[in-house]
């Protein structure tokens, strides 16, 4: 489908593409008080820029809830993109270290690892 818009030949590597992808979810869940701190940092970002935006008051009191709803919903689209850069790096070490199938082996078995931690984290905040 893309090949009838694209006058060029673009080829997306598939195993890498999955590699990448595990990678970066097995991060974004190892890591989620780190998310958590990116997304919050990109809302207050996001809110901040977005204030410069209005010269009168009254207008940016009324639109604040829808704004700032808006906002959030941007930051946790944004908040992955770091982990994907470092998921493509994490992918590509193991990819050059172990080999190809490996990659996608190990990023399997740290998404399963990150998720009970996961589950086993916010279970022990649960009990406090």
């Amino acid at each position: 489908m893309f090949r009838e818009f694209l006058p060029f030949d673009l080829s997306v590597d598939k195993v890498t593409l999955a590699g990448l992808g595990l990678w970066s979810l097995a991060l974004y869940l190892a890591f989620s008080p780190v998310s958590d701190w990116v997304m919050e940092q990109l809302q207050r970002w996001f809110n901040f820029a977005e204030r410069s935006l209005y010269t009168s008051e009254e207008e940016f009191e009324r639109t604040r809830l829808a704004r700032e709803s808006q906002n959030a919903f941007y930051a946790s689209i944004f908040s992955i993109v770091p982990f994907l850069i470092v998921g493509g790096v994490v992918n590509y070490g193991v990819e050059l270290g172990l080999g190809r199938s490996w990659a996608v082996s190990m990023g399997i078995l740290s998404c399963i690892g990150a998720g009970v931690y996961e589950l086993g984290r916010r279970d022990g905040q649960s009990l406090d």
